[in-house]
């Protein structure tokens, strides 16, 4: 197991559904995806205190790290629909 790209990807997804232009898409993302408050906002960065940060281990196990890339793919699918993304006052697309 690759630990380090494994939180990369966690972050990587975190910061994507933050973007989500309807926040009520966001919820089973919060729900089964990454917790609000377990990672800062905008942190990318990975370095060893990442590897030790309270839930990493369950993040990144098989099942869970499986699991919450399922979830953000959902919740991406959904947000395509609803709205798209919403970045730095742009929008990927509007609602259909």
């Amino acid at each position: 197991m690759d630990k380090v790209e494994r939180i990369k990807m966690i972050k990587a997804m975190e910061f994507i559904v933050r973007q989500v232009n309807d926040e009520s898409i966001m919820n089973s993302w919060l729900m089964v995806g990454v917790a609000d408050g377990d990672i800062e906002y905008g942190d990318l960065s990975v370095n060893v205190e990442d590897l030790e940060f309270d839930n990493a281990a369950s993040y990144i196990e098989d099942d869970t790290f499986s699991d919450t890339m399922a979830v953000f793919l959902r919740v991406m699918s959904r947000a395509y629909r609803s709205g798209g993304l919403y970045c730095d006052d742009v929008v990927s697309s509007e609602e259909n």
